[in-house]
């Protein structure tokens, strides 16, 4: 079943086009990686799928969430499908996060505003159990400054999967935190996410090839290839592909056809 399909779709500034016919579909229970450097559109494309972007730019083409149509859709409506149909994990929590509200407000106001049938605050402390913070009561009671990144990532993390949506995006959500929390993070995206659509946004191959099962590769505004990743990553078509391989650490398969990481030293 398909939950995402995004069709044509284009980001323009006055005659600049920064997305250009973008086209993808993601179903439910399925993991789709978007790779490319900085600037190669990635993140405008998940905000454009979120409504996200600013009213000086133009979007055009077709975002369809379930069957329902978003692009053009009035604000209170998709207001209403963020945060439950619909989530996202930025980079960086310190700018998601209100910093003068404690984090267990804060999740519990996004369960406040789509469910009416649970205790908000309990549920709260339930959800960040459920990402793993320590002695999550009172971690519900700091304030983001007072938490660690990892930490504050998890609590991002609690808040879009508060209310189980069916599509959630990952912008770069372990891009600032160090290897072994960066692996705690993938490891409760990919037991939270079973039975959701994944886009899973990233410049890291390696991260790609732990957590998703297709990939996209993004250059210039443009989806220049795409495919199952183990296909992609071991033989690449496109010429910018192959220059992201061949400045990763993925370059090869074990004996079992699986993708290694090894060290260009």
């Amino acid at each position: 079943m398909t939950v995402l399909a995004v069709r044509g779709l284009s980001v323009s500034v006055g005659d600049t086009e920064l997305v250009k016919d973008v086209s993808l579909e993601i179903g439910a229970g399925e993991r789709v990686g978007l790779i490319g450097e900085s600037g190669s559109g990635k993140s405008l494309t998940a905000s454009a799928v979120m409504g996200l972007l600013p009213e000086e730019l133009d979007v055009s083409g077709s975002v369809e969430l379930d069957g329902r149509q978003l692009l053009g859709m009035p604000e209170r409506e998709l207001s209403r499908l963020r945060g439950r149909a619909m989530s996202m994990v930025f980079q960086e929590p310190m700018t998601a996060l209100n910093p003068s509200m404690q984090v267990g407000k804060q999740v519990a106001e996004v369960m406040r505003l789509h469910r009416t049938n649970q205790d908000p605050r309990a549920a709260a402390v339930d959800l960040l159990d459920r990402v793993r913070l320590p002695d999550p009561r009172r971690a519900a009671k700091a304030y983001p400054h007072q938490l660690s990144g990892g930490q504050r990532q998890r609590v991002m993390l609690a808040m879009a999967l508060a209310n189980n949506p069916s599509l959630l995006i990952c912008d770069e959500p372990t891009t600032a935190l160090d290897v072994t929390v960066q692996a705690q993070i993938l490891d409760l995206i990919l037991a939270n996410t079973q039975g959701s659509a994944l886009l899973f946004i990233t410049h890291d191959l390696a991260v790609v090839a732990t957590v998703c099962e297709r990939v996209l590769v993004m250059y210039d505004g443009q989806i220049v290839e795409s495919g199952l990743v183990l296909d992609v990553f071991t033989a690449p078509q496109h010429r910018y592909t192959q220059q992201l391989l061949a400045s990763s650490d993925l370059e090869s398969t074990d004996e079992n056809g699986r993708l290694k990481t090894v060290s260009h030293d």
